[in-house]
């Protein structure tokens, strides 16, 4: 399938590995322009050169940051047509009380100001010229808790309510908004959560339906999709990339 993004500008956060890099790699495969972020030069510069992107320096609890950095992106490669939010998870516990009011803040700083702070930025100039498509990453405990995660548990899925309102105010203009949640994909973030990569994937192989954990780049195919032209009539929506795991509707 053609994605008709040839020449469109990709700015992709949280890209110097796994997902994010994931994505930046997809895009820039089908011809996009991709800029990607991470708050470590070295990271992020080396990341660049391997997908063929230009790397930014933006830490993504820095959302004062965030107006700058999109005007230098812009000043690089132009205006941006396509943003994929992605950033690294939150602190873990087993007890969903056991939280600083720290930790709250800076999770919602990370998983929702940021976020907003972007699209912001750049859904006017989207809607100016009728062609935008923002995609956020962000886990299947939106739809079903992790026990150990309440920080993204609460968080993530406050953005998917934030996605469809704004979805359904900018649809007319030709600017989408969807959300992807990853299952069990095999990060350095999911390995260390169950302890070690050994642990997770022996954990996948009997809990996932599909007998595995998922790949980023296959993550990054449906993340592709949804920044594609073929894809405009597709907003609001959070698409799960799971291996069936998820039991909900």
């Amino acid at each position: 399938m053609d994605l008709g993004i040839d020449g469109k500008v990709a700015f992709v956060t949280g890209a110097s590995k796994g997902i994010g890099k994931a994505i930046a790699a997809a895009l820039a495969a089908e011809g996009a322009d991709v800029a990607i972020s991470s708050s470590s030069r070295e990271r992020i510069d080396a990341a660049a050169a391997d997908i063929g992107a230009t790397g930014f320096v933006l830490d993504s609890a820095d959302v004062d940051a965030i107006p700058d950095t999109v005007a230098e992106v812009e000043r690089s490669l132009g205006p941006i047509d396509i943003l994929v939010c992605n950033t690294g998870g939150p602190p873990a516990n087993a007890d969903p009380l056991g939280f600083s009011r720290e930790q709250w803040e800076g999770a919602y700083r990370t998983l929702v100001l940021a976020q907003i702070a972007l699209v912001e930025r750049l859904v006017p100039g989207m809607r100016d010229r009728r062609f935008g498509r923002i995609v956020n990453v962000a886990s299947t405990s939106v739809r079903e808790p992790i026990a150990n995660l309440m920080l993204s548990n609460a968080h993530r899925a406050s953005m998917i309510a934030a996605f469809k309102t704004i979805a359904r105010n900018v649809a007319g203009d030709g600017v989408t908004l969807n959300t992807v949640l990853p299952g069990r994909i095999a990060t350095e973030r999911a390995y260390s959560l169950s302890g070690s990569p050994e642990a997770a994937e022996s954990a996948a192989a009997q809990e996932v339906p599909a007998a595995r954990m998922g790949r980023p780049e296959e993550m990054a195919a449906a993340a592709a999709f949804l920044c594609s032209v073929p894809a405009a009539y597709v907003t609001g929506e959070t698409l799960a990339v799971d291996g069936g795991l998820t039991r909900s509707l």
